[in-house]
């Protein structure tokens, strides 16, 4: 039950009523305010005040203060008059429920009204601004279609202005092409016509006379011009470490490959001065690699060991060395190492082709025997399987991982 609040007070003029209610000490965002024309309310848990007003009021233009403890209610009249009374006098309860559901009701109805209203208000601005958006969208789309016109036009006149030219070209090449035609024509008849007019007047022209004046004819028309003297154009380009242009590189990450590979460059170096005492052949990790191998065939592990080591630390790209070095690990028990070398050796073993499909196979079966002396079987089952893909035909391989196959079912039923 709300305790109600009583020790109100309110004052008047001849259109407005001031109520003020004290909130004993509850915060201002916690206090409900509640008014229509006939009825008052201001809750503030626990405490409850409400009014059923003896005459109408604006609810429209009321208002509401909160401050220094006390909620300030400012009330228009409807009418300018004096009130007798703040509240009805009377006692009837069924004429206050009625009041109070009447002014809920009312309240409720307004709130709808105000929901659909800001609804109605968010979906008209909704609405205008997509159609905003939509015009701006149509007037870009018409400036580019407008642009991409002008261009088309201005392109076709460009291109009818040069056909136009290459047709004057041709027809002034041809032109002149013609008369050169006609002058050496010219020049060739006229010794012809000399000779035959010297004829006609009955002048005898002995034959080698003749010989001669034919070869003075032939050498009449005009040589061609010399050929060009030839030179030579300096070329000089920008120096660079790269083979593609500059202005198709990406210069900061050209920066750091280089930075990193002068440190790739002088942590080798320390290697090679840490190994300056070796022999030639000793920092060879070909040689190095025979050497484990012949350690591992006589049964000595841990030599085919170091040997194995000091390679990789030569050429760590080397997949042989890794798996080898695996081999020599599941001899000595070293079931972990034998993993992470086996596993190392198949990342190097990429791409997949038929030229490393045997040592494929080799690096998963040691890696599939390591997973099984550890009981990790299931592991050991994929990579046996992998390798059995690898070389199908291996008996040995098919008995293997059948042998695993039988152990993962046993121990399955055994569960059970």
């Amino acid at each position: 039950m709300p305790l109600i609040v009583s020790d109100y007070s309110w004052t008047q003029t001849d259109s407005t009523v001031f109520i003020s209610v004290p909130l004993k000490g509850a915060r201002a965002e916690r206090v409900d305010f509640l008014s229509t024309e006939e009825y008052l309310k201001v809750h503030y848990p626990p405490y409850l005040f409400e009014a059923f007003l003896s005459e109408p009021v604006d609810e429209d233009r009321s208002t509401a203060k909160v401050g220094n403890g006390v909620a300030v209610i400012t009330l228009p009249k409807c009418s300018n008059a004096f009130w007798e009374h703040l509240v009805i006098t009377t006692y009837d309860k069924e004429k206050k429920k009625e009041v109070r559901e009447r002014a809920l009701l009312k309240y409720q109805e307004r709130l709808c009204s105000e929901s659909r209203s800001k609804a109605e208000k968010q979906q008209a601005e909704k609405k205008y601004a997509l159609e905003t958006m939509m015009k701006l969208e149509k007037e870009e789309r018409d400036i580019i279609l407008k642009r991409k016109e002008d261009e088309r036009e201005k392109t076709t006149a460009e291109l009818a202005a040069w056909q136009l030219r290459q047709r004057e070209t041709a027809v002034g090449e041809a032109k002149l092409k013609l008369q050169d035609q006609r002058v050496r024509q010219n020049k060739l008849k006229a010794p012809t016509e000399k000779q035959e007019k010297g004829c006609s007047d009955g002048a005898k022209v002995k034959l080698d006379e003749r010989g001669n004046s034919e070869a003075k004819s032939q050498k009449t028309p005009a040589l061609p011009p010399a050929p060009r003297r030839s030179a030579n154009i300096q070329v000089r380009f920008t120096p660079r470490v790269f083979p593609t242009a500059l202005r198709e590189s990406r210069v900061p990450e050209e920066e750091e490959w280089l930075q990193k590979q002068a440190e790739a460059r002088r942590a080798g170096n320390a290697d090679v001065e840490e190994l300056k005492d070796l022999r030639e052949e000793e920092r060879n990790p070909e040689w190095l690699k025979d050497k484990g191998d012949k350690c591992f065939a006589s049964g000595d592990f841990l030599g085919a060991v170091n040997a194995y080591n000091l390679a990789i630390r030569l050429h760590s790209k080397i997949p042989a060395l890794h798996s080898n070095r695996a081999a020599c690990h599941l001899k000595l028990k070293n079931l972990h190492k034998a993993i992470e070398d086996a596993s190392q050796a198949l990342d190097l073993l990429t791409p997949a082709v038929p030229a490393n499909a045997a040592a494929r196979a080799r690096a998963s079966v040691r890696r599939g025997s390591a997973f099984c002396q550890l009981q990790l079987y299931a592991e050991g089952l994929q990579d046996y399987q992998a390798a059995l893909k690898l070389d199908p035909h291996n008996a040995a391989l098919q008995a293997d991982t059948q042998t695993i196959r039988d152990i993962l079912q046993g121990s399955a039923s055994g569960t059970h």
